[in-house]
């Protein structure tokens, strides 16, 4: 086997392995008030992170829908298991203090150093992230001194207080290609071009700029709606009247990124932050951030269109 796939598949089954947990966790908790439904959800979920290559994709879409239906009438919810008590938090946050974000700082910093020998040794570097995460995992335990059966037990805790939802960027993201794949950027083109005068960089611009956000919002990723705006939109009315691609690339994308601070699509900054939280309302993120990146979308309108030209 490559070595790009073997590190891979590595890391994809030990996410398997505790999406596994959070089902057992979920069968031995007797009070659950859908014991059933959330462990079937997370031992599929756990069969398609695990053996997912070496299954025809017809499964790994029959086992989609499955997780969809089970999302859809909710009928996963978090279980109540090692949840710690209130006396136990506060005291292990008085012990560790801000010494706490030493792993996850290190985790960013590992993941560039890491990403610059994956290189260095002609590998993928998107197994950096996994790798950096193993080596901030030991530095957490360092730090805080926990004992390592906590790692898999509060990485289930964490994982079911998060839910369904986490494994949304994966879905969107997937959901994207199917929609570049399927021409939906030459749709897009077809329909502004009966909008945008001709010869109108501004207003080009602007359909630009408006499009990535807004399709972002739908999408909830910045990535998966760049594709299909940029092929629609970007190149035939804004590079095409002259604009530097690197510049409008740069700045679209960013653009892209408004709408992320505005949906609860983009789970994984949004939606996911208010679980944790556990905050009363689960948009309080969004309407905190929405008055900025309304701001934000208009100054890169204006940045566009004066630094493309």
């Amino acid at each position: 086997m490559e070595l790009n796939v073997a590190i891979g598949e590595f890391f994809y089954i030990i996410i398997g392995l505790i999406f596994v947990l959070c089902g057992v966790y979920a069968l031995k908790d007797d009070k659950h008030p859908a014991r059933i439904p959330t462990a079937l959800f997370w031992f599929i979920l756990a069969f398609t992170f695990t053996v997912g290559p070496h299954i025809p994709y017809w499964i790994t879409g029959v086992c989609i829908l499955v997780l969809a239906f089970l999302t859809a009438f909710n009928k996963v919810k978090p279980s109540k298991i090692d949840v710690p008590s209130d006396e136990v938090t506060r005291k292990n946050a008085d012990r560790i203090g801000y010494k706490v974000f030493i792993p996850a700082l290190s985790l960013a910093l590992i993941a560039v150093v890491v990403a610059y020998i994956l290189v260095a040794q002609k590998l993928s570097t998107n197994h950096a992230i996994g790798i950096s995460a193993a080596i901030a995992l030991v530095i957490g335990f360092v730090v805080t001194k926990a004992p390592v059966k906590y790692a898999p037990i509060d990485g289930s805790r964490l994982m079911m207080n998060v839910g369904p939802v986490g494994i949304l960027p994966q879905l969107l993201a997937a959901l994207g290609a199917l929609f570049t794949a399927a021409g939906v950027g030459t749709v897009i083109a077809s329909g502004v071009s009966t909008i945008i005068p001709d010869g109108s960089r501004f207003i080009g611009v602007v359909a630009y700029c408006v499009g990535m956000a807004l399709f972002t919002m739908i999408m909830g990723n910045g990535f998966a709606a760049f594709s299909v705006i940029t092929v629609g939109i970007g190149i035939p009315f804004v590079i095409a009247q002259g604009a530097n691609p690197v510049i409008v690339g740069a700045l679209g994308l960013t653009a892209g990124y408004c709408g992320t601070l505005m949906t609860p699509m983009a789970a994984n900054f949004n939606i996911m932050p208010a679980a944790l939280l556990e905050t009363k309302d689960k948009y309080s993120i969004i309407k905190s951030q929405a008055p900025m990146a309304g701001i934000m979308l208009l100054i890169h309108i204006f940045l566009m269109y004066f630094l493309a030209f």
